[in-house]
């Protein structure tokens, strides 16, 4: 069995993301926050300019895009390709390790889409009974 297929348990990897001085986790983090995912994900479509990400990934501002960026970058997810025109240009795109996280991402993306009916009822339960109280 290849160890990408191997149980967590059973793997015997030099990282623990549940660790707390784990280096691994701040990737973590970097790739499921609020704009990490969706900054991947928007990559995985293809090269980006930095506005048309920022269109792309809806409600992102461009502070925190920009932070994101520059730490998927660090992480070695995004690569930043800056042309020497006037105006310069910008152009952000996956890395293949970042294409690699960005599918996983989008299975669980696409999977959370596809159970929002699911997932709508079972707010609408939990707020009638907590509401109930």
């Amino acid at each position: 069995m290849d160890t990408t297929q191997q149980p967590l348990e059973a793997r015997d990897l030099p990282y623990d993301v549940f660790a707390k001085a784990c280096p691994s986790r701040g990737t973590l983090e970097h790739v499921t926050g609020r704009w990490g995912g969706l900054t991947l994900g928007a990559l995985y479509e293809g090269s980006l300019r930095f506005n048309e990400l920022r269109r792309r990934v809806d409600g992102v501002s461009e502070k925190m895009l920009s932070q994101t960026l520059q730490a998927l970058e660090r992480d070695g997810l995004v690569h930043r390709e800056a042309q020497p025109t006037n105006p310069p240009r910008v152009d952000y795109e996956l890395t293949p390790l970042g294409g690699e996280v960005a599918e996983r991402l989008l299975g669980l993306i696409h999977f959370v889409e596809g159970r929002m009916d699911d997932i709508l009822a079972a707010r609408e339960r939990y707020d009638v009974t907590r509401g109930a109280r």
